[in-house]
């Protein structure tokens, strides 16, 4: 197989511009198809396309998810896109860009149980799937043609059309010798696409692209090696692996291999999540403390509450301020104990927050937790009654709040401060 149609799976040696059987134009050709079985999958949009297959009459509107007037955007549909409107975008700049836009509120456990749907199906068809967030994901099909009967490549477009038409919305797949290269694959066609790098294109298709396509290398890093005279991916191939371990180090031959298009990194299902946080945007500038710290308490029992039912805890509490002007200040500190309960993360953000309040007007605070360990080794600490008593109580919470619903149990902090966060 060299090719084969995405909309009735027909499948050829050789490339035609239509499907012979079906006649659709949707003809996936490449040397390499037979031989790949490292993928990304990435769902086109997914917070917006959910909200757009429960809403049929927003299919042809610009849609946006995100917070308030001063908030930020989640995500946003590819009719939005047109206009400017990207993630991560102030709100008050995606209104001006697309004044029509219909704007809703993220939902994030209708989200959650999409985003299961779609997994389970993905982990029907391998066991080696490592997610990177509810909506992205890589997976390992080697080794999987007898079970399927046909190679990764048509297994994956058969699942791609299964989301599709069981789910409701789009996603679009890249498919490579490896994890570095499938991501960029799966960016190359968007939306429902389905794109292919084969290992013999991979350094020359790299060649031209910026640096800031090569995992890790953020603005300020790609600025320091664009002022390096490292412009390019191929700027990178073609210098001596020797001279870029000398000037950056360990970080220097990593880029090495993935300018070259060399990824050696598994597809490994039990990478453990990094961390866990939560956020929220005001509708006007905070100075005071107590302002901040309403602000901070509903965020630590969002936060408290998904590591408890994920049963993971932290071992570092991680503080975010946003000012005014959109400077972005962090602050950590490192627990004697791993944490999974709201006490004790306010307890610390509370500590992290005082020194920073007065030096400037915060328009956003999150609080989350990273070095993620098992959630029931969290308190096994002979010393850790408190935590350990502080957990006892917050279980007891989520038991009642599960049997008599969210609102059964609410703070009085969490009641000054308006509706619960989910």
């Amino acid at each position: 197989m060299k090719a084969f149609c995405r909309d009735c799976f027909w499948t050829g040696e050789a490339a035609v511009k239509r499907c012979p059987t079906c006649g659709s134009p949707r003809i996936l050709a490449h040397a390499e198809l037979d031989l790949l079985s490292i993928a990304h999958m990435d769902c086109d949009a997914f917070y917006a396309s959910v909200e757009k297959r429960d809403r049929p009459e927003l299919r042809d509107l610009p849609v946006i998810v995100g917070g308030g007037v001063r908030g930020v955007v989640t995500t946003c549909c590819y009719i939005a896109r047109i206009s400017g409107v990207r993630s991560a975008m102030p709100m008050f700049q995606a209104r001006r860009l697309c004044p029509q836009a219909v704007i809703i509120k993220p939902d994030f456990t209708k989200y959650r149980t999409e985003s299961r749907r779609i997994f389970e199906k993905v982990r029907h068809l391998t066991p080696l799937v490592q997610g990177l967030s509810l909506d992205e994901a890589w997976m390992d099909l080697s080794g999987t043609e007898r079970l399927h009967g046909a190679p990764p490549a048509l297994t994956l477009a058969r699942l791609q059309a299964e989301i599709e038409r069981e789910v409701g919305i789009t996603v679009s797949i890249g498919l490579a010798p490896n994890k570095f290269l499938a991501k960029i694959a799966s960016d190359l066609d968007k939306p429902r696409g389905f794109a292919v790098i084969g290992a013999a294109e991979a350094e020359a298709f790299l060649a031209p692209r910026p640096v800031g396509v090569i995992p890790g290398v953020g603005p300020a890093f790609a600025r320091s090696l664009e002022k390096a005279g490292y412009r390019t991916v191929g700027d990178l191939a073609r210098e001596d692996p020797r001279v870029l371990a000398e000037r950056f180090g360990a970080g220097g031959l990593r880029l090495a291999d993935l300018s070259r298009g060399r990824d050696t990194r598994a597809v490994d299902p039990d990478q453990a999540r990094k961390s866990i946080s939560a956020e929220t945007t005001f509708n006007e500038d905070l100075t005071r403390l107590a302002d901040l710290e309403d602000q901070l308490w509903p965020l630590c029992e969002k936060v408290a509450r998904h590591a408890r039912a994920e049963t993971i805890a932290g071992r570092v509490v991680v503080l975010k301020l946003r000012d005014s002007v959109f400077r972005i200040t962090t602050r950590r500190r490192t627990l004697p104990i791993a944490t999974q309960t709201a006490k004790t993360l306010f307890q610390i953000g509370r500590e992290l927050l005082k020194p920073e309040v007065g030096a400037a007007a915060y328009r956003l605070i999150g609080i989350g937790m990273s070095e993620l360990v098992d959630g029931d080794l969290a308190v096994s600490d002979f010393f850790a009654a408190a935590e350990s008593r502080a957990l006892q109580s917050e279980k007891a919470l989520d038991a009642l709040r599960q049997r008599f619903g969210a609102d059964a149990v609410v703070s009085a902090r969490t009641l000054k401060n308006g509706p619960r966060a989910n």
